[in-house]
């Protein structure tokens, strides 16, 4: 009888990252951007893990610069999805993030030379079908297509497309040991964040980092906590699942982040949206059946 760990596990790491939505808005409304949430929090899970686990210092020096693409792939992944799910609609960007099964396709052919079959050809038609679906505006059709576009909506598309190429530089950089692919991506979610940060708050559009309260340093403690806790569940899991497996159970997250959002309030999701979701969730399930 195969135990239900590695799955509960693998839910675990969907269940943090589902809910991730509603501290980065706690954060928010104490006055803590998410892009200084996420170099704060990130900072403590470098620290963490460089404590816990000091050789992977020797591990990160023996890899040398080849990893540098790694950080900055994972840091613009949290960057753009932290920030989207801070401020957007959480269905949508949600939505429009788990595009990245079709980026994979496009990127998995560049880097790995895998050449798409007619198969993943037809997920990438259905899965951007449901995305046109999703940011199409109510009213004046695709000449107003362009304006309907939000920050929220850039975000989540940049975050996907960043998450699938974080994921196929992790499979080109498997030789790497995994402690040091963990601290090359909790380096650069730091200071991919703490960068894009300073940049938006000299242009004007990110606040300034806040006096310090524990309205807002609570909970990036806690959620610091769990993402590492989701983190090596995610590794657990994972290891110890087929891939296939491991890509429908972690399409829970869209389950949890879209219930929850919606009992809190915090979506209005049209028709179109939800159609345009089917579609692109859809082409994400034909993936993860493949594998």
């Amino acid at each position: 009888m195969h135990s239900p760990l590695p799955v509960l596990a693998l839910l675990t790491n969907a269940l943090i990252w589902g809910l991730a939505w509603w501290p980065f808005r706690q954060m928010l409304a104490a006055g803590l951007h998410p892009l200084w949430a996420t170099a704060l929090m990130y900072a403590l899970l470098l620290a963490g893990l460089l404590a816990l686990r000091p050789a992977v210092r020797a591990q990160l020096r023996a890899a040398g610069p080849a990893l540098l693409l790694l950080a900055a792939s994972s840091g613009l992944n949290n960057v753009a999805f932290n920030w989207a799910i801070g401020i957007g609609d959480v269905v949508r960007v949600i939505l429009l993030f788990y595009l990245m099964p079709a980026w994979a396709v496009l990127l998995a052919w560049r880097i790995l030379g895998e050449r798409p079959t007619r198969a993943a050809l037809l997920r990438l038609a259905l899965a951007f079908s449901g995305v046109l679906l999703v940011l199409w505006p109510e009213q004046g059709g695709a000449a107003r297509l362009g304006a309907a576009l939000q920050l929220a909506d850039a975000l989540a598309l940049l975050g996907g497309f960043m998450f699938a190429l974080t994921n196929v530089l992790l499979r080109r950089f498997q030789g790497i040991p995994g402690q040091a692919r963990m601290a090359t991506m909790f380096g650069g979610c730091m200071v991919m964040a703490l960068l894009a940060a300073l940049a938006g708050n000299a242009s004007g559009h990110i606040p300034a980092f806040p006096a310090f309260d524990w309205a807002w340093a609570g909970v990036a403690l806690v959620l610091a906590l769990l993402l590492m806790a989701g983190n090596w569940a995610l590794q657990y899991g994972a290891a110890r699942l087929a891939a296939g497996t491991t890509a429908v159970v972690m399409l829970s997250e869209v389950v949890f982040a879209s219930g929850s959002s919606l009992l809190a309030g915090s979506a209005q999701p049209s028709l179109r949206t939800l159609l345009g979701g089917a579609l692109v969730m859809g082409a994400a399930l034909l993936a993860a059946r493949r594998r």
